[in-house]
């Protein structure tokens, strides 16, 4: 029987590794669902992508609110299967870092550890602990590019505070510009917005927006920001956006 490894070789013998062009990137909610398929991919086609597409990770749609996103231990089931089914596709997250279960036997791989950390390497330390994990399932052959992980810091909320009057703006309520600044003036980057259950970003637009309806505001909010302002006062998911860009370029040669 032919190895994994060695029938990846086979396909990257016959071209179709060097010309990928599809990507599958695995979120956790339905908000960041709709900004893969109804924004981002609209911006990544510009780079050569032929396919860009969003799945919920397991039964998103199914879970309770409150048990925040599947274990490492299932998702990871998703994400092997895809790429062993479909050698010719790049695939990534977007989770969110507050939600990552810490411990037991459906913790992430490096959460618990990236809690202990400075703000700056909580999600370099988680990501780089979920590639580790995909690449020892799937052996040295593995052309690790092929899977980039992205957890978002803190929250989806967390980037909507990247350009507060537009924010305010974007979801119709411009006089609340203001108290958005006053939250985001505290901390040197939105994805500082710190993680707990009083103070997550999603908490703190709460408190403004009392009965705030994240997937449709959120997505009314994203598009008034606009993917360029988010980049520009977001570190970690500019180097995201970045590496995506130029992944089709680097596969053609």
């Amino acid at each position: 029987m032919v190895s994994f490894g060695k029938r990846m070789n086979l396909v990257a013998d016959r071209g179709v590794i060097n010309l990928v062009k599809r990507l599958l990137i695995h979120v956790e909610g339905e908000t960041e669902e709709d900004f893969v398929n109804e924004i981002l991919s609209e911006h990544l086609y510009n780079f050569g992508y032929e396919k860009v597409s969003a799945r919920l990770v397991g039964n998103a749609r199914m879970r309770d609110r409150r048990g925040g996103i599947r274990g490492w231990n299932s998702v990871r089931k998703d994400i092997l299967n895809h790429i062993k089914e479909d050698a010719g596709c790049l695939t990534t997250t977007m989770v969110d870092y507050y939600g990552l279960p810490k411990t037991g036997e459906r913790a992430w791989p490096g959460r618990e550890a990236a809690g202990r950390l400075s703000f700056r390497q909580k999600a370099t330390t988680v990501q780089k602990a979920l590639s580790e994990d995909i690449q020892r399932e799937l052996g040295t052959d593995f052309k690790a590019s092929r899977f980039i992980p992205y957890v978002m810091m803190h929250e989806f909320e967390g980037m909507l505070f990247s350009d507060c009057t537009r924010f305010a703006q974007g979801i119709y309520k411009p006089s609340l510009a203001k108290k958005f600044q006053e939250i985001r003036d505290v901390f040197n980057s939105p994805e500082e917005i710190n993680d707990s259950p009083t103070t997550a970003p999603s908490k703190r637009v709460l408190s403004v927006i009392p009965g705030y309806e994240k997937p449709l505001l959120g997505i009314l909010a994203i598009l008034a920001i606009g993917l360029e302002t988010i980049r520009s006062q977001c570190p970690n998911f500019r180097k995201w956006l970045e590496c995506l860009e130029g992944l089709p370029k680097n596969y053609r040669n």
